[in-house]
């Protein structure tokens, strides 16, 4: 394997007291009057009436190996319930008279779908609201907005009910509503600072809460509800770098056995912790080589157990398998088809298909996993075993 890219970039998206964000409206105008030159370009060159070909979709690892992530698409509003569109063709249709899509995506920071694979929740920071999009009826709603926005909307999961739980980073608690935009509860702590990402173990009726916390504060912590609102307990020893301790947790997932996965995004690393939230293990460290981090942020596992890391930092995800040993790496700095910038929020559906949001790019962009069982991931972990065991023989053999 290669090392990973040098395209090191500053972070301005995470951590609302590390950088200022853009306003929804100046990102807006931003992401309209690039697609705008985009598209002015392509007028100049001649090319406007017609649609531009793109070259084949992006796989990782590059041929000849085997491919095992493959790009699929991007969401980027409700008109892809029907077609997946460029950016610069949708410019080219809403120049020539088509309305302009009633929910588009533009800083997607939640991310999750349903059992069956025909709804996908878009949890936008920029815009107040939880943008639900049904590709099976074609059709799309949003929860908040500008007539009832959320507050400070970030990590989404559902419940066996398809129930949305939503983060809410400035009401400093999780908004629980149907699956059809009706609102049920809210649930809250006055422990609770700052809460970004939120997972939900199905089996044992827990709701966990990444409580990301300030500079100044202590709650660098998870807390763990049950679904109804009642708090259970916390993990998470003081502020710092020891195991079982935070450093500005932001998301996180459950895997089919219901250990929990964290990405303690300051500390450059995934933490695992039982379904009792004992600490087991942790992963990676700052760095710019295989299995190393920036900003890790987005963390999903697959139906074999492979575990998947956004780092923010250097645009791309990293796979390890269960024991933590790094596999391959997809994704890179861009615009391109497959690339992305400051990516957040990862989530994996039960088809084994991989949704990141792109924030900068102000999409979100779906892969699959392909060519890969269960044994893959234990092979390329027997083999770097037993290339580490030839390096330390090799001094004996002379």
């Amino acid at each position: 394997m290669t090392t990973l890219s040098q395209n090191f970039a500053i972070d301005t998206v995470i951590l609302p007291s590390q950088a200022r964000r853009p306003s929804g409206a100046r990102r807006l105008v931003r992401a309209v009057a690039g697609a705008a030159t985009a598209t002015l370009v392509a007028l100049l060159v001649g090319c406007a009436s017609e649609v531009v070909k793109e070259g084949p979709l992006p796989v990782w690892p590059a041929p000849p190996e085997v491919a095992r992530i493959k790009f699929v698409r991007t969401l980027i509003d409700d008109s892809d319930l029907k077609q997946d569109m460029t950016a610069s063709r949708k410019m080219l249709n809403f120049l020539a008279g088509e309305a302009a899509p009633t929910n588009r995506v533009l800083e997607p920071m939640g991310i999750a779908v349903s059992d069956d694979g025909h709804r996908v929740y878009v949890s936008d920071f920029a815009q107040f609201a939880v943008f639900v999009f049904d590709f099976e009826k074609k059709t799309s709603f949003k929860v908040g907005g500008s007539s009832n926005p959320l507050a400070g909307p970030m990590g989404i999961a559902l419940d066996g009910d398809e129930n949305m739980y939503i983060a809410e980073t400035a009401g400093k608690g999780v908004q629980v509503y149907d699956k059809t935009g009706k609102h049920l509860r809210f649930i809250t702590d006055a422990s609770i600072e700052r809460p970004i990402g939120v997972a939900i173990d199905i089996p044992r009726g827990k709701l966990y809460v990444a409580d990301t916390g300030r500079a100044e504060s202590f709650e660098h912590t998870i807390k763990v509800f049950d679904l109804q609102g009642k708090l259970l307990g916390k993990i998470g020893k003081q502020i710092g770098d020891i195991e079982g301790s935070f450093l500005f947790p932001t998301w996180l997932t459950v895997d089919a056995k219901g250990n929990l996965y964290v990405a303690d995004t300051l500390n450059s690393r995934v933490q695992k912790f039982d379904p009792d939230g004992k600490y087991l293990m942790s992963f990676g460290k700052r760095g710019n080589a295989f299995g190393q981090f920036d900003k890790p942020k987005g963390v999903g596992v697959d139906s074999f157990g492979n575990v998947y890391v956004v780092d923010s930092g250097w645009s791309n995800v990293q796979i390890f398998n269960a024991k933590g040993d790094v596999l391959m790496f997809f994704g890179s700095r861009g615009v391109g088809t497959g690339q992305m910038q400051n990516p957040s929020v990862l989530t994996i559906d039960k088809q084994n298909r991989i949704y990141v949001g792109d924030v900068l790019g102000n999409r979100v962009n779906v892969y699959q996993l392909v060519n890969t069982t269960a044994e893959d991931s234990a092979i390329k972990a027997a083999a770097g075993a037993k290339a580490a065991e030839d390096a330390k023989a090799e001094p004996t053999k002379k």
